[in-house]
């Protein structure tokens, strides 16, 4: 269930240490049946169509959980128990899948405002 939404109309996301160009499509906050509330932070990045392996990017979802989702969460003041972040080489509708469209994923978890790696 999605109980907060924001739409970020491609908004700019930092520099991360692969050095790809990312947008942020969407954010929203999804709260599973436990109560877990999930930040979901989908970028594209149109590389990704281009060959780039997930080794090339792996180290941005670390960057972008800690430089981009922890502060945006606190800017919109939203509390969540997890971040899940996704790269996609174009922007689709969350949940709908293209065997076209390069995605990555990444979770972490969030205690005491910092990203703990889960791994997918």
């Amino acid at each position: 269930m999605v109980n907060a939404a924001t739409a970020a109309g491609q908004e700019e996301a930092p520099a991360v240490p692969s050095g790809l160009h990312l947008k942020l499509q969407e954010f929203f906050v999804d709260t599973q049946p436990d109560g877990l509330r999930v930040g979901r932070f989908r970028f594209v990045a149109p590389a990704l169509a281009e060959g780039v392996a997930f080794a090339r990017v792996e180290e941005d979802f670390a960057a972008l959980c800690t430089g981009y989702a922890l502060p945006y969460l606190a800017r919109e003041q939203q509390d969540v128990g997890q971040v899940v972040i996704s790269l996609a080489s174009k922007p689709l509708e969350f949940g709908e899948s293209d065997p076209s469209v390069v995605q990555f994923f990444e979770a972490f978890q969030i205690e005491n405002a910092q990203c703990k790696w889960e791994g997918f």
